[in-house]
């Protein structure tokens, strides 16, 4: 999921305390680079299951809070690279690792670099090949989950990749979250899976900013409205499990609900906003696909006929 501003957590709640540090030989160790929330958050939660932890970041004072539980901050990408076989990256987006790690080519040979930057199924392929060119090992990853998450038993990760480098490190991915899922050997899959979460998640968020923006011209504050949209959002569990076989049977059949009585709905969204004072492009731009789902002769037709005009 992504990276909400938070502190990097002393020791996250629903961690053990930090350990003592293991012997040398037998403790296990990780490079993390990229030290924005979600990095501060992974470095934190690899410190808390006692992995020996090295650092890098463009902006060196985000590793402070992190060098004094006891991870080392390394001068240079290349020098963070070379401190362990395994290295993270939690990166805006491939482009960065680029930028980062050009200037330290030579030190990807031999490693397996993790990438949690979120971008498109082409640019992780891309970036996959770059790597598996300078000897290294990609493996591209989505987390599901906030930083203030990260490390919980009950959150996931997608990766792709090489599953043979899958399956030596997955007990570090599992650090991260509780729950990996490998999609294949193809480096887009992951951030197919990903970008798929990322679609459902900000159209759904804003839907519920939008909520409260009407709430609050009515003087209904957030924390009212709140209970009633997290039932809301439980509910859809029910439509998902419900509608999909259908859609992949190719059955958008008006029976349970039709695209006639959706538009209508959606006018009078459109006009409470409207009334509300409050900017209506966002229910506007729902209302406009059942329009269109409409025009095309489908006002008989259960919604979900909207998939078919999507994909045309």
């Amino acid at each position: 999921m992504p990276a909400a501003p938070s502190p990097v957590p002393a020791a996250p709640s629903h961690l053990p305390a930090a350990p003592s540090p293991a012997p040398a030989a037998a403790q296990r160790s990780v490079t993390v680079i990229g030290l924005g929330p979600m990095g501060q958050a992974m470095a934190a939660a690899y410190l808390g299951r006692g992995y020996r932890v090295t650092l890098f970041n463009r902006t060196p004072s985000r590793a402070d809070a992190l060098v004094e539980r006891g991870a080392t901050l390394a001068g240079t990408a290349e020098e963070a690279l070379r401190a362990n076989e395994l290295t993270v990256l939690s990166l805006t987006d491939f482009d960065a690792m680029y930028a980062l790690l050009g200037p330290a080519k030579e030190a990807v040979a031999s490693r397996t670099l993790v990438n949690l930057s979120s971008d498109t199924p082409e640019k992780a392929r891309a970036g996959a090949r770059w790597v598996t060119e300078l000897g290294g090992t990609h493996l591209t990853g989505g987390v599901l989950c906030p930083p203030p998450l990260i490390g919980g038993p009950d959150v996931s990760a997608f990766y792709s990749g090489p599953r043979e480098a899958y399956e030596k490190h997955r007990a570090a991915l599992e650090v991260i979250t509780g729950k990996t899922d490998h999609r294949g050997e193809d480096p887009g899959l992951a951030a197919l899976m990903y970008q798929l979460n990322m679609a459902i998640f900000w159209p759904s968020m804003t839907a519920y900013w939008h909520t409260v923006a009407v709430a609050a011209a009515h003087g209904i504050k957030a924390t009212e409205i709140a209970p009633y949209a997290t039932e809301n959002f439980a509910g859809m569990g029910h439509f998902i499990d419900f509608y999909s076989p259908r859609v992949d049977a190719g059955d958008h059949a008006g029976d349970v609900d039709r695209t006639s009585m959706g538009l209508a709905s959606m006018e009078h969204v459109v006009h409470t906003t409207a009334d509300a004072g409050v900017d209506t492009a966002f229910p506007e731009a729902v209302h406009d696909i059942f329009r269109r789902v409409m025009e095309a002769g489908h006002g008989a037709d259960s919604f979900s006929r909207a998939v078919e005009l999507m994909r045309r």
